[in-house]
């Protein structure tokens, strides 16, 4: 007999992982993961997962493997273009990073920022902040959007002239192979050339690769003040060459 359309014996095991709070396998427990944010793609899945630590991320993994369910990485779903959820899956199962959210390490020092890959972004560039630091990774979905997420999807925000994508802000990453395996980036290190720098593989990558749990980040002092100011162009040719002179003028 089957619970919500699931095996008991592979319910159990999913329980057995992440513990039965931890399992969604009802419709009304599952639909906020599988609709796209805007609300234009709805997914399928056998079940939820929402591991609490990255050891439960590692026996998630492994056992899915043994079972032969595929996994679909989830950060704090916001994308607007489907790429979180699988159209007609239920042979998947859905693990999302929202209970790994710590912020591990802030290191004013070091302008560095440890973080849990479920993290939210403004939580991030609030304890930024507190330091008297900035995190300046700036997007509409801040207030929702996961870290792992904004790695895994090598996310830009309205920053990217300044201080480039998320791929230019992260020192370090925390990996969960598709073995089971744990792979850790984290170093600290602004200037660290041992070979292949094997984080950029994963950022960008969408979860394919593996589930990015823990995010090492750069800080940057903060601005102490800040100008703003709204100019009126006639051509886009006219918009180019203020924002050359701008750079100029002011550095980057």
């Amino acid at each position: 007999m089957t619970v919500h359309g699931i095996p008991p014996e592979i319910l159990n095991a999913l329980e057995g992982t992440v513990g039965k709070s931890g399992v969604a396998a009802d419709a009304a427990g599952m639909a906020k993961y599988l609709l796209d944010w805007s609300g234009d793609h709805r997914g399928g899945a056998l079940a939820v997962l929402k591991p609490a630590s990255v050891s439960e991320v590692q026996a998630v993994v492994r056992l899915c493997g043994t079972l032969g369910l595929g996994i679909i990485p989830l950060g704090g779903n916001t994308g607007l273009v489907a790429g979180a959820i699988d159209i007609d899956s239920r042979s998947a199962v859905v693990v999302s990073l929202e209970r790994l959210n710590r912020i591990r390490l802030v290191d004013a020092d070091n302008f560095i920022l440890q973080a849990d890959a479920g993290c939210i972004l403004q939580r991030i560039k609030d304890a930024a902040e507190a330091e008297d630091c900035l995190f300046p990774l700036a997007l509409g979905a801040q207030g929702s959007c996961q870290i792992g997420g904004n790695a895994a999807s090598n996310a830009g925000g309205t920053n990217v002239l300044r201080y480039g994508m998320a791929r230019d802000l992260i020192l370090g990453l925390e990996v969960v192979l598709p073995d089971g395996e744990l792979w850790s980036g984290f170093s600290g290190l602004r200037k660290d050339n041992r070979g292949y720098d094997l984080k950029q593989l994963f950022i960008g990558s969408e979860g394919t690769l593996g589930i990015i749990t823990g995010v090492e980040l750069k800080l940057f002092p903060k601005p102490a003040r800040v100008e703003t100011a709204y100019l009126g162009l006639a051509s886009f040719e006219a918009a180019i060459t203020l924002f050359r002179q701008a750079r100029r003028a002011s550095s980057i």
